[in-house]
Order: C-alpha cells, then sequence, then structure tokens
C-alpha cells in the first residue's frame, strides 16, 4: 500500500461526494415536473413522443399498474433484443459476417441485458454484430438503466406522498429519464472518452503484419497439438464509446470486448479509468440526496449516503490492503513496493492502473451493480476475491445500482427501523409513516428471493456434473467460481470471477433464470411496500419515535446488512474464500 494509492482512492470518494449534490438536486427537479435549463430544448422531444406513443402524461398509475407496465416494456425489449441476436446475420452493420447468435446464448444475453445484469458468457468482438452491439446491447443499456432509475423514484414518491394511491407515470418517468438524465451525459462522456482514445467507428476488422513473427502451440480435434507460426493480427474496433459511457453511468457493465475495461480500447488511460469509476456511482450516490429533498428530510439522504459509504471504505480498504501483500506462495519472490515495480498481487491486473486503482475499480464495480472490471476478480488473492463477492450478497446497496441500489437499501431501511421499534416496545415509524406487519413481509420477502436462488442454484451446480464440468480449479476455488456466478447474476451485477466455463447449456439458462428472478421478483415486492406507504397518513414525531437522521440510524442501518449478509452467506463464505486463504497460508494452492 502506497500514500499515492490512498491518496486516489480518497480524492475518488471526495469527488461523488461533490456530485451528490448538483445530480441529487436536478433529479428531483425532473421527475418532479419542475422546470430545468434542459427543458427548452427537451419539452418539445417529450411531447413528440407522447402524441406519437398516446401516451396522457397528466395519468398517473396505482403500483400494480406501474409493475405491470414495466413489466410488458421489460419483456417486450427483452424479445426485441432476442430476435436481433438470433437474426444479425441477415441484418445490416455487420462488416465481419457474424452469425446468428446460438438460441440458448441468444436467450441469457437478453435476458441479461434486460435486467441490467449483462452477464456476458460470449466475447462480443467476435460474437456480436455492430448493429446488434448499438441497437440491442446499447439501447438495452439505456432502458434498464432508465427502468431502475424510476423505480427508486417511485420509491421515494411512496415514502413522501400520503393518503393516495397514485404513484406517478411509467412511461412519463421512463420518457424523462432517457432525455434529461441519461442521454445527455452520455454524449457528453462520450465525446471525452474519444478524446483519451476509446475507439469509436463502424469500420471493418483491420488485419496488420505482426513485427515479430509468434510461434504458437494449437491443439486439434484429433488432440494432437502442433507449433504454428503467427504472422499476423486482427484489430477489432467498432462503435465502442458510445456504449462504454451508459456502459459505466448505467451501471450496466456489459463491455464491447471481451476483457472489458482491461482492454485499451475502453480504458486506455488513468484519465478514462477515473471518469468510468465516477460515472459508475454518480447515479446511486445522487440518489440518496433526491430522496432527502423529496422526502422533505435531507439529512436522512445523507444518513443513508454515510452508511454506503462506511461500508465502500471497508470494502475496498480490505481489498487493497490483501491486493498489497501478495501472495505468500510465490516464495522468494520480491513483491515489494519498488521505483521499477509496483509489489503485491499484480496477477491478472492491467500496469497501466496497478493494485490501487484494480482494488478500487473491483470494489466500485461491486458495490453497484455495473460488473465492469479493469482486471480479472479470479486472479485477486482469496481475500481481496471475497470483497466483490460480499458487496453484492449484501444486495449492492453501497450505493448499488442505479435505482437499484436505493430501493435495495430502503428495504434493509424498513428492516432497521423496525428491529429499533421492537428495541422500544412500540409500533417502528419510518419518517412519520408507520411501519406494519405487510411493510416487514414485503421486505423480507424481497430479501428471501435473493437468497434462495443464489443457494439454491449454486447448491444444484456444485452437485451435479452439468454444474462442476466447467471448474477450471478445484477446491474451494471452484465453488467461488460457481458462487460468485449465480451471485453477479441474481445480484444483476454480471462480472465473472473467472475461470468457469459458463456459455453452456445448463449456466446460459440457469444464470437467466437467476437474472430474471433477481431482477423482478424483487421489483414486485419493493413496489408493493411503495404503495402501502403512499397509502398511509403521517403520524407526528413523539419522544419515542427512532431518529433516521443521525449516526446511530447509520450505524444500525450498517448493522443490519452486515448481520442479515452474515447469517445468510457465512457458511459458503467459510467453503470458499475463508478456506482458501487459509490454506495459502498453510503453502496449498489450487
Amino acid at each position: 500500500m502506497t500514500v499515492n494509492g490512498w491518496f486516489q482512492i480518497g480524492f475518488f470518494l471526495l469527488v461523488i461526494f461533490l456530485v451528490t449534490k448538483p445530480l441529487g438536486v436536478f433529479m428531483k427537479r425532473v421527475f418532479s415536473g419542475e422546470k430545468t435549463f434542459l427543458d427548452p430544448a427537451l419539452r418539445p422531444v417529450e411531447r413528440v413522443v407522447y402524441r406519437l406513443t398516446g401516451v396522457d402524461e397528466k395519468h398517473e398509475m396505482r403500483w400494480t399498474e406501474y409493475a405491470t407496465a414495466m413489466l410488458l416494456f421489460s419483456g417486450v425489449s427483452m424479445a426485441l433484443l432476442y430476435l436481433i441476436e438470433r437474426t444479425q446475420k441477415w441484418l445490416p452493420f455487420n462488416p465481419q459476417k457474424f452469425g446468428n447468435v446460438e438460441p440458448g446464448l441468444a436467450f441469457g444475453t437478453a435476458a441479461s441485458f434486460t435486467t441490467n445484469t449483462n452477464w456476458q458468457a460470449y466475447s462480443g468482438e467476435s460474437m456480436m454484430s455492430y448493429l446488434t452491439q448499438m441497437a440491442g446491447l446499447a439501447y438495452h443499456n439505456f432502458a434498464s438503466a432508465a427502468v431502475g432509475i424510476v423505480l427508486a423514484i417511485v420509491v421515494i414518491r411512496g415514502i413522501a406522498r400520503r393518503e393516495t394511491d397514485k404513484l406517478g407515470n411509467f412511461w412519463v418517468d421512463t420518457t424523462r429519464c432517457l432525455l434529461w438524465v441519461l442521454l445527455p451525459i452520455c454524449l457528453v462522456s462520450s465525446l471525452v472518452l474519444v478524446s483519451q482514445g476509446v475507439v469509436q467507428n463502424l469500420r471493418p476488422y483491420t488485419t496488420v503484419q505482426l513485427l515479430e513473427p509468434q510461434n504458437v502451440q494449437v491443439t486439434g480435434a484429433d488432440g494432437k497439438t502442433t507449433t504454428q507460426t503467427v504472422t499476423q493480427q486482427v484489430i477489432a474496433q467498432g462503435p465502442v464509446a458510445s456504449q462504454e459511457a451508459i456502459k459505466e453511468f448505467g451501471t450496466n457493465g456489459g463491455g464491447f470486448f471481451g476483457a472489458n475495461s482491461a482492454h485499451p480500447f475502453e480504458n486506455p488511460t488513468p484519465l478514462t479509468n477515473f471518469l468510468q469509476l465516477i460515472l459508475i456511482f454518480a447515479i446511486p450516490s445522487g440518489l440518496t440526496y433526491t430522496l432527502g429533498r423529496m422526502t422533505g428530510s435531507q439529512r436522512h439522504g445523507w444518513a443513508v449516503w454515510a452508511a454506503m459509504a462506511f461500508l465502500f471504505s471497508a470494502g475496498v480498504t480490505t481489498a487493497y490492503w490483501a491486493e498489497a501483500r501478495g501472495n505468500p506462495l510465490l516464495a522468494g519472490t520480491d513483491q515489494r513496493v519498488g521505483a521499477l515495480q509496483p509489489g503485491g498481487n499484480m496477477e491478472g491486473k492491467e500496469v497501466r492502473f496497478g493494485i490501487a486503482n484494480s482494488a478500487l475499480f473491483a470494489t466500485v464495480t461491486t458495490d453497484a451493480s455495473c460488473g465492469a472490471i479493469n482486471g480479472q476478480h479470479d486472479s485477486f488473492t482469496p481475500l481481496g476475491g471475497m470483497v466483490p463477492l460480499i458487496n453484492i450478497m449484501l444486495g449492492e446497496v453501497v450505493f448499488g445500482g442505479v435505482g437499484a441500489g436505493l430501493y435495495g437499501i430502503i428495504v434493509f431501511v424498513i428492516l432497521a427501523v423496525f428491529i429499533a421499534g421492537l428495541m422500544v416496545g412500540r409500533t417502528p415509524e419510518y419518517l412519520g409513516k408507520k411501519i406494519e406487519s405487510y411493510d416487514v413481509k414485503m421486505a423480507m420477502l424481497a430479501i428471501l428471493v435473493l437468497t434462495l436462488t443464489i443457494l439454491g442454484f449454486s447448491a444444484v451446480a456444485i452437485v451435479k456434473p452439468f454444474g462442476t464440468s466447467s471448474i477450471s480449479n478445484p477446491g474451494p476455488h471452484g465453488l467461488s467460481q460457481v458462487l460468485y456466478a449465480y451471485v453477479s447474476s441474481t445480484g444483476n451485477n454480471g462480472s465473472a470471477f473467472g475461470g468457469l466455463s459458463v456459455n453452456t447449456m445448463w449456466y446460459n439458462t440457469s444464470t437467466a433464470a437467476a437474472q430474471l428472478l433477481g431482477r423482478f421478483f424483487m421489483i414486485i415486492p419493493v413496489l408493493a411496500i411503495a404503495g402501502s406507504l403512499a397509502k398511509k397518513k403521517t403520524v407526528p414525531e413523539s419522544a419515542g419515535t427512532f431518529p433516521v437522521t443521525g449516526g446511530l440510524f447509520a450505524g444500525l442501518l450498517v448493522s443490519t446488512i452486515l448481520i442479515v449478509g452474515a447469517l445468510t452467506f457465512f457458511p459458503a463464505l467459510s467453503l470458499g474464500p475463508i478456506l482458501e486463504h487459509l490454506l495459502m497460508h498453510a503453502g496449498k494452492a489450487f
């Protein structure tokens, strides 16, 4: 660990703190229908959209109607992406003449991008045409992000409103999110990325001659190995920058290239790396301020932000410490920081980013439901790799995905105030609303759906040949690979631990099912909570009311998140990364 590394991590958190208020205020104005500086340009476009689609922007929906609209929109979008993948061979903008995506992979990818997961069991540059990347995958990056954001806004409205069953209009909220929030910032960010060297074109791939021919070992279909001399290399390119911006800003994570943000065409410089990190946390952090502003309790919004910041700091500190210590199995190897070497465990990391930025990126992308990577989590030390795993297991509520992080932490807020109410022997209250049995049941249902999905699919995969046959490392590391796959899918993160061959019928279908369950079966209980809270009367505070605005509340919220996560997943973690860590220090590797 170095002073420079800690400075970069601290500076990142400072910038996130500084963008929280302005972005939070802007989103509050957008979704409250208040005037913004973009209105002269965007209001005419918005009216044309409503006129063409027949949307009544003054009509407000109950939570059930809102949920139905969201499910129909997501379902139709998913079917459209599947159709594009299955027919890309005959569609334009396919200079590499890629064939149609096979059904299992096409279904898994469609489910993945619809749910904001962006789990990729393929390398985009060798599988997807430019049209599929732009009209299919990049479109879903915008659409799924907008769905997450507007659902968070609905939950905030449920808390803020009283004695009503109206929570807004899904079509209006989604349109305003796309036009006012996502498109403008992504346009500017894309141009910045292009200025730094991120590729943006529609050219066919370029074949170049190698300056030094390379000899490679090739295994044929008969199992025999031969040596071949490679004299050429194909340079993949395409419309990368436009997809890269929304990939991070919408916490999607699916890269144009298989190497994701470790690829120099996606993430060429330390500046682009820092910008991508800021984009990942910007909206989730800003929504905490929106929560405070719309509910009339700004101190509550900051208390939620503080709880998130504490958990983030704990995670990145652990990951940085674990990776900077190096690998004790490499006896006799100098792993200290020096003028000519970064020190620590550099396996699976880009030298242009180093350990600090790799640990920071891994923590940020799994705190949020992003899943983009600039290093290979599979190559982290056991404890370093456990941090991304735990981040997703906790529900990705440490800032979290766009919208999903906020409504996810509201579930834990309800549990926290319920526990506080039990401690003082009175009905719990949350910002003037009494938390009753229905609200707690829905909150627990949302949590249990995620838990059952993760542990259920993982249990099947580690005892059946169709699951274990994809594991590249035996022992506890292999368990971590499988567990991470279903944690990432259910949590709609999309990052992979690596080393697990997931392009099989079992993993394509089971991870797709986990993604759909993790997204929509959590959303329904959350919307039910919003509808319930909106109908309630507000009650005045009293001496027995537990305050949700200070350090005590933030501490209780953090404790609730950790206790639920620890009780649920500690047995699996003890058999995976924790056991691997102990064996590593005992001199054993897998």
